[in-house]
């Protein structure tokens, strides 16, 4: 399993979104930075948006990573609960009612690593994966 030293640095992020429901597809292109913050890792990730049809637009996202008893807290930026991965497991749910959130990471080719998102709801059926390779 990788810790938080492992993922400090600057990694470049390619996201392939795909919205089974509204048959539409996505792929943002950008860079995710993880730096040190008083109690881990704040992961900050800004790119470039191609979704459907629409204009190409600016996203960004803010996420806080801690080390708790050999597992790895993801937390939003407000310091919400999001997921957390092992220790031995690398994979979580996060439930957001009505939609259920099921992340898989995927560390075999390290340092490239991907996150897979399958989410689900009563008008959610999305896909998300994403491939991060250091920069």
């Amino acid at each position: 399993m990788i810790g938080l030293r492992d993922l400090e640095g600057r990694w470049h992020l390619t996201r392939k979104i795909t919205d089974r429901r509204a048959g539409l597809s996505g792929l943002l292109d950008g860079v995710s930075v993880w730096r040190p913050d008083n109690d881990g890792l704040i992961q900050h990730e800004t790119g470039v948006l191609r979704y459907g049809d629409a204009p190409p637009m600016q996203a960004s996202r803010v996420y806080l990573w801690r080390a708790e008893a050999g597992a790895l807290v993801v937390l939003f930026e407000d310091g919400r609960p999001f997921h957390r991965l092992g220790p031995g497991a690398a994979h979580d749910t996060h439930l957001c009612a009505p939609d259920t959130y099921v992340v898989t990471y995927d560390f075999a080719d390290w340092p490239v690593w991907d996150q897979t998102w399958e989410v689900t709801g009563p008008h959610k059926d999305l896909r998300l994966h994403s491939r991060f390779r250091p920069a």
